[in-house]
């Protein structure tokens, strides 16, 4: 696993969400040159319903054979399906209902209608990873996981001092107690964030800026999650300036 990490600024949340998706459309349309399919993971939060807003808006989209990716989540809300809280639901009307991919590319995590129990519900999650799993892994091969970060640092439903951010071998985990609400969820945990190749974390806001600056100094990540998280190839962090203010000099790139 690289440490490359680097922080790319934006002057402004706009333009940070027209980056990351002009990059994204980008990038899917190049790994799919090299390889069958693509698998991105999506999450919840303001920023991030900005670039699938943006993504759909790109002349750009239709230039990806969406037939060959698969969209997953790193947590979702353990709520009734189409709920407004889901993240799922925000994705399909931003841009998953507006672009040709099969039902079957789209991979949600259950909802309050399956009937399942929160830890089932977990379970059941982890198999259809496993069924769709690349080589002789227990995951697909994430190509892209996009992530967000909360002021207290938590990333996914991974939160500070919880016992999930510590997990190390489950790959899907319930949450009962999300300090957020809803208290319940279902997140990746930290290992499965961890198997992808590259993480995108998306970070607009000057209250984010404290976490942004302990998570790149070296925070124990039981007590600011997104310091823990680290992709194989590269971990890229798109900011705002306001998110900014405390990112050490050093860590900012002046490009991708």
């Amino acid at each position: 696993m690289t440490n490359d990490r680097r922080v790319l600024i934006h002057n402004d949340k706009s333009a940070l969400a027209a980056s990351i998706a002009a990059r994204f459309l980008t990038k899917v349309v190049d790994l799919l040159d090299e390889q069958d399919r693509v698998n991105i993971v999506l999450e919840g939060g303001r920023v991030a319903l900005d670039v699938l807003t943006q993504i759909n808006a790109n002349p750009a989209r239709d230039t990806v054979d969406w037939s060959r990716v698969h969209f997953w989540w790193g947590d979702e809300r353990y709520v009734p399906a189409g709920h407004e809280d889901r993240n799922d639901a925000k994705a399909r009307t931003a841009l998953l209902d507006h672009i040709a991919i099969p039902a079957s590319n789209i991979h949600p995590m259950p909802s309050t209608d399956s009937g399942l129990e929160i830890g089932a519900a977990a379970e059941a999650y982890a198999s259809e990873l496993t069924d769709h799993a690349d080589g002789d892994g227990s995951l697909p091969r994430f190509d892209i996981t996009f992530l967000g970060v909360g002021p207290d640092g938590h990333t996914a439903s991974l939160f500070p001092d919880h016992p999930q951010v510590l997990e190390k071998s489950s790959l899907v985990l319930p949450v009962t107690d999300s300090p957020k609400p809803p208290a319940e969820r279902l997140t990746l945990t930290r290992p499965a964030l961890n198997s992808s190749q590259r993480i995108w974390v998306e970070i607009a806001g000057a209250e984010k800026a404290s976490s942004l600056g302990l998570a790149l100094a070296g925070a124990a990540y039981s007590e600011v999650p997104i310091a823990g998280i680290k992709g194989r190839r590269r971990t890229v962090f798109f900011v705002d300036r306001e998110a900014a203010a405390e990112v050490p000099e050093n860590l900012i790139a002046q490009s991708y």
